[in-house]
């Protein structure tokens, strides 16, 4: 199907989308009008086109086209069954007034009134339980859009016709989906540390995929689970290293509403059918989940907010995620909460891998019990250091744990990939090539100067059952001796072309001529004082 010689890329309709909000409120608030707009198109665009394919069987040239053949198909007899095998397949219908691109054509007319969008958008919220509040956080109601209903409306009709340009017709599902994702990126390094809390850089994301996958590429079904889920890119990951994609079932659970909203609209965008996916809104440490259906996982990836504070109340001791090991994380520090609250859900021939600060390889008191237990149940299989500065919401180096459950040996692999990374003003980033080495290190699990090395459990119950990456790999780097002979000979060198100099320098000044006597004088005394000094 051509595309509309008019159209643009999404990004730089995005952008300009942006411009129009940009003087009105911050990132972290136009993103949610301009993600929450765009998926509505996305909604709209796949319904009208779906529907021109079944009546044509061919695509729509243009949403126009598409537009037309609805309408006059929405008043024939063909529609109620029409309508109810999409229904079927989608989950969602869309009415002919409701549609983007009848929406768009009204902005176009200044006829355009925000109840439209807002009745739009209500409407596919009640088509489906699993759309319930998808727009909630897109409020048309807002002072920062304008002052009073009239310049509101206009705000939103320049944002919908905007967007209106992007071509979607002929991307491909994970092609939007992963311009989705790259977006939420570009506005969480605008907005810092909220926008981060809910964005993993995409390398960071690959390594943990790919670690968390590694055996389990051809498995069907594959369960995935992420407890602090953000956008959900750590768990659409999975779809790019396994061999069988479309079997995959996402578990993934949000605290932030907005967050967890962003995660399901990123699920459409990547084409996961609703059967495929099960997201939760809820606080991952209050209580767990989940606890019926699947429990266990093949995969569990995680990112958690680093050194979140949490009650670590008593009663958590007799949480099976917890009890195991007779102590809590401490109430300001929540890493070793998240980390057994997953590994609890692992499957016994899965693998985690999770994020977390520095800090959690050393700590001692609590976090130090814990650390030694799973190192003594082998539980811990390797360590990754990660580069400092690749998060938007710290400068930090992170590291990456992963962990197995019932496995041969006590061993870990330690690897120091700190410096595996692309200098950026603002960032520092991981190339294609800085990733397949840290995983070729992962999957060689032997030692590697200055970059990796396999501890056996002797030697890391020897050093404590501390897991401080520098006590296992060596990157100390021999400073290059030098020769005093050749040090005192080039200082011999220097003090002639010195000598040299001064003396040129005198002679230049001895040419040097006075019109009257006082400047004469002058000019002998200077001349002393430099043949004194030099």
């Amino acid at each position: 199907m051509p595309a509309n010689e008019n159209s643009k890329d999404l990004l730089s309709v995005l952008w300009a989308g942006a411009d129009i909000l940009r003087g009105k409120m911050d990132a972290n608030e136009y993103k949610n009008y301009l993600l929450g707009i765009v998926f509505y198109k996305y909604l709209s665009d796949t319904f009208l086109t779906h529907v021109y394919d079944l009546l044509n069987n061919e695509k729509p040239e243009s949403m126009a086209e598409a537009q037309a053949a609805y309408e006059e198909v929405y008043s024939t007899e063909d529609a109620e069954e029409l309508l109810e095998d999409i229904k079927e397949s989608y989950h969602y219908t869309i009415e002919p007034e409701l549609t983007y691109t009848k929406l768009a054509e009204a902005a176009s007319k200044n006829a355009f009134q925000r109840e439209m969008l807002k009745k739009a958008f209500n409407h596919v919220e009640q088509s489906d339980p699993i759309f319930a509040n998808l727009f909630a956080d897109v409020d048309l109601y807002s002072t920062r859009l304008g002052s009073g209903e009239q310049k509101q409306s206009a705000t939103v009709a320049e944002v919908v016709k905007k967007i209106n340009e992007a071509d979607l017709l002929n991307h491909e599902g994970d092609v939007l989906g992963d311009a989705y994702e790259y977006l939420i990126g570009q506005f969480a390094s605008e907005t810092g540390k909220k926008a981060g809390e809910f964005y993993t850089p995409q390398a960071v994301s690959q390594i943990l995929t790919r670690v968390a996958i590694q055996g389990q590429e051809d498995k069907q079904g594959l369960l995935v689970y992420d407890a602090a889920m953000g956008s959900g890119s750590l768990l659409l990951n999975a779809r790019k290293f396994s061999h069988k994609p479309d079997y995959i079932r996402y578990f993934g659970q949000e605290l932030s509403t907005t967050t967890y909203n962003l995660a399901r609209m990123n699920m459409f965008l990547h084409g996961v059918d609703p059967e495929n996916q099960t997201l939760r809104n809820a606080d991952t440490l209050d209580a767990d989940w989940p606890t019926d259906e699947e429990t266990d996982f093949d995969m569990v990836l995680m990112n958690p907010p680093y050194s979140a504070k949490w009650s670590a109340a008593p009663g958590f001791l007799n949480d099976s995620r917890f009890s195991d090991y007779g102590v809590l994380a401490p109430k300001s520090k929540a890493d070793y909460a998240f980390l057994l609250h997953g590994f609890y859900h692992l499957k016994n021939t899965g693998t985690m891998a999770i994020i977390l600060p520095h800090g959690v390889l050393f700590r001692g008191a609590a976090e130090g019990k814990i650390r030694q237990k799973l190192i003594d149940s082998g539980a811990i299989y390797a360590v990754i250091g990660l580069p400092a500065n690749l998060f938007y919401n710290t400068s930090i180096p992170t590291t990456i744990i992963a962990l197995k459950k019932n496995r041969d040996g006590r061993d870990i692999l330690f690897i120091d990939a700190s410096q595996q990374f692309v200098k950026g003003k603002k960032q520092n980033s991981m190339s294609p090539e800085n990733i397949d080495h840290i995983i070729e290190l992962y999957t060689a699990r032997q030692d590697v100067e200055k970059e990796a090395h396999l501890a056996t459990y002797e030697e890391i119950k020897a050093n404590d059952y501390n897991l401080n990456i520098p006590r296992y790999v060596d990157t100390f780097e021999q400073e290059e001796q030098i020769s005093l002979s050749d040090l005192a000979s080039e200082f011999s060198d220097i003090s002639a072309e010195m000598d040299t100099a001064a003396t040129d320098l005198i002679t230049q000044m001895g040419e040097l001529t006075a019109a009257d006597a006082d400047t004469k004088n002058e000019l002998a005394d200077l001349m002393k004082v430099l043949e004194g000094i030099l």
